[in-house]
């Protein structure tokens, strides 16, 4: 990256959201990662220009929501992480269409919470998701039955080129923590999602609910990156974990929650070696007992 590249970048960007060699363990949910070479948050219209700036100079950039489902190595991101976050997490509900259009930087739990107050049903499962909408739409997340597939009428996609498009749900092949757009180069820029009326006690109720579950079960007093593991069809990670007898196994500061199977938590300052010796022993441990493979949820980033 040279001088050049970054002046460029501070015309494009206020100075105060470009940080230099910025350690990325402050900028995910397990609190673990190293230094990116340049990290960027970007608003709707400069994002565009940041990734022709780095097309033109042939650096690379990865694109990050909330950091609530990566894992970014030890030795960091190269080139540029680029953050959609609050300044891309403009949200409007329209009442008469029972539609929400949300910025993918805009956090999914806060988009939930939005259509509780306008007495709209359909996102209670997604409400204590800890990540933004970007991310949801991009892996389909879920939790307790739901999913965002349930309730997407569709995203708009930034293709490199400068070209943004409305894609429908259906286009986005959206299927058990998978979309179209994972591994490609094109990136969510927000979504819009289609609701109905309800009954904001019964809504409420719901997520309140769904809140106590997820508190009573999961370690939410640990940085971690969610559930570790997919669920393997016809069976549960944290079941197949817990039967193993891996809960509460160390490696390093990482560990396999006391409280559920299926998280692996920094226990205590683990590093992205520790977290991924960890995952690599509870899948060989648990296909030697199953003859299951364990497939990662957690996105891998950057070098380790």
């Amino acid at each position: 990256m040279n001088q050049e590249f970054i002046d460029k970048i501070y015309t494009i960007i206020d100075g105060e959201f470009v940080l230099l060699n910025e350690p990325m363990r402050d900028h995910t949910t397990f609190r673990i990662g190293g230094h990116a070479d340049m990290l960027l948050e970007p608003t709707a219209k400069e994002l565009p220009q940041v990734i022709e700036a780095c097309l033109d100079e042939d650096v690379p950039y990865t694109i990050l929501g909330n950091g609530s489902n990566v894992l970014v190595g030890d030795k960091g991101i190269r080139g540029v992480a680029i953050i959609i976050g609050k300044r891309m997490s403009d949200i409007t509900v329209d009442i008469k269409s029972n539609i929400i259009t949300a910025e993918a930087g805009a956090l999914l739990s806060k988009t939930a919470h939005l259509a509780l107050e306008n007495a709209l049903t359909g996102m209670e499962p997604l409400a204590g998701i800890p990540g933004s909408v970007g991310g949801a739409v991009l892996m389909n997340a879920g939790a307790y039955g739901g999913e965002v597939k349930d309730v997407l009428l569709d995203a708009t996609i930034y293709t490199s080129g400068g070209v943004a498009e409305v894609v429908s749900a259906s286009e986005l092949d959206l299927s058990y923590r998978h979309s179209a757009v994972m591994g490609t180069n094109q990136v969510i820029l927000g979504a819009r999602f289609k609701l109905q009326r309800g009954d904001k006690d019964a809504i409420q109720a719901k997520m309140s609910d769904f809140s106590k579950r997820r508190s009573d079960k999961q370690p939410l007093n640990f940085p971690s990156a969610g559930s570790t593991f997919k669920r393997p069809e016809g069976y549960f990670a944290g079941k197949l974990i817990q039967d193993a007898g891996l809960q509460g196994y160390r490696v390093g500061g990482a560990e396999v929650s006391t409280k559920h199977a299926g998280f692996v938590i920094n226990a205590e300052h683990a590093t992205a070696a520790d977290v991924r010796r960890l995952m690599q022993d509870v899948q060989d441990k648990v296909y030697k007992d199953t003859g299951v493979t364990l497939e990662p949820e957690v996105r891998f980033i950057g070098e380790f």
